[in-house]
């Protein structure tokens, strides 16, 4: 395993029930990396975020964990104490002990044997995530909101310095104010520590805000950080013989008959124009609007890479640097999205 190298995952299975949840062939993460998992409900994501932080085991296949250049299996080879120093797990709902800020804060460390500093190692990670240890450490936990919760729950684990901080849906359930304190945060965490981010979010925006690389989840396996665009169903059928999927604020992708609802259909980056305005008179069946969320440029490469969320699903499309500069794009910019319906490819 290569020193970079820290969790190498081969053939691992997880069943509930008859089916499988998660079914990865091969999956690589390399430490001091941010990665942001991205997929639909039920696409496997918190899964395989437990099976990480070793809270959950894989029913077949390899997790290795090579911590500080040493490879193991992070599953067997640790207790759970000292797995817990080295990777910690943020849940989606903050789970806090029913006693007060500073205990459950403190928690981890006394659990770890580790008794020196503990109310400055405290304080610390309650300034970190701007709360004041004066107001706050002998608050009850039911006296918090949601987002001092989820705070307070970030603190918690920050305060073991772990090399691995693993997140799930970190923003879901927390008001804008502490949703931008968590992402400074864990930028922080991660540029002073070296500290290896791995973060499931439905929030787009966000997340590529604080991920270096994306990685796309459908049905229990990892699709790969690759360009191309995996769109799932339900599909429906069109009363002029074409299929169509439904997005969250009601716009419609079409495509040319599916072989089956849920049927997945890949749309190549380049097949992809870029407007600033609607177009009118066009061919094409999809013109679709959206926000332009990121921008890539490479330093060897003539072309940009975009990511453009479009209601709820996610697009990445690629265009020349001379039509990103004279489209005047950039992030947050509204753009229409078009493509044909015979660009999709059934998988």
């Amino acid at each position: 395993m290569n020193k970079n190298t820290l969790y190498e995952i081969k053939d691992l299975k997880r069943r509930y029930g008859q089916g499988f949840v998660l079914d990865i062939p091969y999956l690589k993460i390399e430490r001091d990396k941010s990665y942001g998992i991205v997929g639909p409900n039920g696409s496997g994501k918190s899964t395989l975020l437990r099976i990480l932080a070793f809270i959950d085991r894989q029913d077949e296949g390899t997790v290795w964990f090579n911590q500080d250049g040493h490879s193991g299996d992070g599953v067997t080879s640790k207790s759970s104490h000292t797995r817990g120093s080295v990777v910690t797990m943020l849940l989606q709902e903050p789970y806090l002990l029913k006693r007060s800020v500073y205990e459950n804060i403190a928690y981890g460390l006394r659990v770890r044997g580790i008794r020196k500093n503990i109310r400055e190692k405290v304080n610390k990670s309650l300034s970190m995530v701007g709360l004041d240890h004066r107001i706050f450490s002998h608050r009850k936990w039911s006296e918090l909101s949601g987002g001092e919760a989820q705070r307070i729950a970030l603190a918690a684990r920050l305060v073991l310095e772990p090399a691995v901080l693993i997140l799930d849906e970190p923003t879901a359930s927390v008001d804008r104010v502490s949703a931008q304190i968590i992402k400074d945060t864990i930028k922080k965490v991660r540029k002073e520590h070296m500290t290896t981010l791995i973060i499931a979010a439905h929030d787009l925006v966000w997340l590529h805000e604080v991920a270096d690389e994306i990685l796309k989840m459908h049905a229990g396996n990892v699709m790969g950080s690759g360009e191309e665009n995996f769109i799932t169903g339900p599909w429906n059928a069109e009363k002029d013989g074409l299929w169509s999927r439904s997005l969250d604020d009601g716009q419609k992708i079409i495509v040319l008959p599916s072989a089956g609802e849920s049927e997945n259909a890949i749309l190549d980056p380049t097949s992809i124009i870029i407007s600033t305005e609607r177009p009118d008179h066009i061919s094409a069946q999809n013109v679709l609007s959206g926000r332009l969320v990121h921008m890539y440029t490479f330093e060897h490469s003539e072309r940009v890479k975009l990511d453009i969320q479009v209601s709820n699903l996610s697009l990445t499309c690629s265009v020349t640097r001379k039509a990103a500069s004279s489209l005047g794009l950039l992030p947050g910019l509204e753009v229409w999205v078009v493509f044909k319906a015979s660009s999709l490819q059934w998988q």
